[in-house]
């Protein structure tokens, strides 16, 4: 306990009453600070011009108007667009566009060098510059064609009368050349971040799908075939499947489109992004064939060190992509926010321990492995499921894609690389799935009718589950059109690519590496 000083406490007290008073004295507008500022009499000035006549002073607000304004700070902090009549309205709000830029620069660094770093350490050293030669000539390729027509391919609107027969499959054209995207938000799909800020958030995202694609394929596919490879491919397939489910009269879009002919739910990714490239992935690897001396010759990971560091470049940037897509710093977000990390370090830490119990040792590819399954199955859930879900998924995102990758690769005999079909496929088309189960209307408020343009037959499903899940044909549906169409484009598009510019290197590049056949230059010069 502190013990009173009596004569400390007096001295205080005087000097607050001395500081006080000074302070009073020489405020603005006493007479003893006028006197004291007051400097010497001068001579007496000229007559003064006379003063101009005062404006009007602006009106008061009207209550109405009161009301108005205070409906719009609530709309804000409720992530609803401002009343269009309003004073806010067309206006971005800082907050919650500052948090989708850096949601937007965390997804780019999910790739760049994230991805980079985890697929570029898997691969033997001969090789490890052809991976970021991967990854950043697909970055500058996709962002190219998104300024062009991705986006609006992907978000471009189609009337409400007259609309053409496709719109359910494909956006429109009026964003072309990002035309009209600007500083105002396009309330659309988001109330209150720039347009501008939103459409290079969504880039990120198609940046790092076909990049996924990159580990199937690893070490035996050459640069200009995988280029031309992901130009079609964004056409034929992202762009189609990610308007299908994110635009806003997007065929599967049971969310925001009212009239979607098959309503599902993806938070964040898991059918456009995950299962997209993660199938694609697959019949990519089985026409290509095997790597030169596979089954015969070692080809463990060349550091294991830059795998960890790309691991955890991908789970801090996972945050801008699972989080981010609540497009707003709010408490859907933040929900969000929880489940990615509940999954992915549940996975992590089950993943290590399935090793532990069937090989003897947890290794660090898998406890990596572990975290980027969680990270995968949890993104079409993320803002949909509850902590206890959250924990479920992360389970099930470490034994189902182990077995995938452990038992069912060997079993079939197939080249994937990285494991890009059993992390990606399976997991993502496992996430699309669980999220049909346990989608909770109490976590995230637009599967209820509160949301004027949730498709209602979906919402009622949900209702008559007791509130969760009860959509589990809904995402099976789903997840056969996003397959159908990555199976039947990838084996297309791999056709053509092969008659263009063929896909493999000669045998003798293969066996020097991509790093100097492809490119000229050696990641290690020792």
């Amino acid at each position: 306990m502190l013990k009173h000083n009596p004569t400390r406490i007096w001295r205080s007290l005087l000097s607050a009453a001395v500081l006080a008073t000074t302070a009073i004295a020489f405020s603005p507008g006493s007479s003893w600070a006028q006197d004291a500022a007051a400097p010497a009499p001068a001579a007496a000035p000229a007559p003064a011009a006379a003063p101009a006549p005062a404006e009007a002073a602006p009106a008061a607000p009207t209550t109405a108007d009161l009301e108005k304004r205070i409906a719009d700070v609530e709309q804000y902090f409720n992530n609803m667009a401002p009343a269009a009549d309003g004073k806010l309205a067309n206006l971005s709000g800082p907050g919650h566009n500052g948090f989708l830029m850096i949601c937007a620069a965390l997804v780019l660094f999910m790739t760049l060098p994230g991805l980079a770093l985890f697929y570029g350490g898997l691969v033997r050293s001969k090789n490890v510059l052809s991976v970021l030669a991967q990854c950043l000539g697909i970055a500058g390729l996709v962002t190219i064609l998104w300024y062009f027509v991705g986006y609006s391919f992907v978000f471009g609107e189609h009337p409400a009368e007259g609309a053409p027969s496709w719109a359910p499959y494909l956006g429109s054209f009026k964003y072309f050349f990002l035309e009209g995207v600007g500083s105002a938000p396009n309330t659309n799909y988001a109330g209150w971040p720039s347009q501008s800020v939103f459409s290079m958030y969504q880039l990120m995202f198609a940046i790092i799908t076909p990049a996924l694609i990159v580990g199937a394929i690893a070490e035996r596919m050459k640069f200009s075939a995988i280029m031309l490879f992901v130009a079609l491919w964004m056409f034929i397939v992202y762009f189609p499947l990610a308007h299908m489910v994110w635009g806003f009269d997007g065929l599967m879009n049971g969310v925001w489109n009212s009239a979607s002919g098959l309503p599902a739910i993806d938070f964040a990714g898991g059918t456009v992004v995950h299962m997209s490239s993660g199938w694609s992935a697959l019949v990519l690897c089985l026409l290509l064939g095997k790597r030169q001396g596979f089954g015969k010759e070692k080809m463990a990971p060349h550091s294991m060190v830059l795998v960890m560091v790309g691991t955890g470049m991908l789970w801090v940037g996972w945050y801008g992509f699972n989080a981010g897509s609540a497009l707003a710093a709010d408490g859907l977000a933040a929900n969000a926010f929880m489940t990615t990390t509940l999954a992915a370090a549940t996975a992590c830490f089950v993943w290590g321990l399935i090793e532990k119990l069937h090989k003897g040792k947890p290794s660090i590819l898998g406890f990596c492995s572990g975290a980027v399954a969680g990270l995968v199955v949890i993104t079409p859930a993320a803002g949909f499921v509850d902590a206890k879900a959250a924990m479920i998924i992360g389970v099930l995102a470490a034994v189902v894609p182990y077995f995938a990758v452990v038992f069912l690769k060997g079993k079939l005999g197939y080249d994937d690389a990285l494991d890009t079909f059993g992390i990606h496929g399976i997991g993502g088309t496992m996430g699309a799935l669980v999220t049909g189960i346990f989608a909770n209307n109490s976590i995230n408020a637009n599967l209820t009718t509160v949301n004027a343009y949730v498709n209602k037959d979906m919402a009622k499903l949900i209702v008559d589950a007791g509130g969760q899940g009860g959509i589990l044909m809904n995402q099976l549906k789903a997840c056969v059109l996003t397959i159908v169409l990555s199976v039947v484009a990838t084996v297309v598009i791999t056709i053509i690519v092969k008659l263009i510019v063929g896909l493999r290197p000669t045998p003798e590049e293969e066996s020097i590496g991509l790093d100097l056949s492809d490119h000229g230059e050696a990641g290690y010069e020792h």
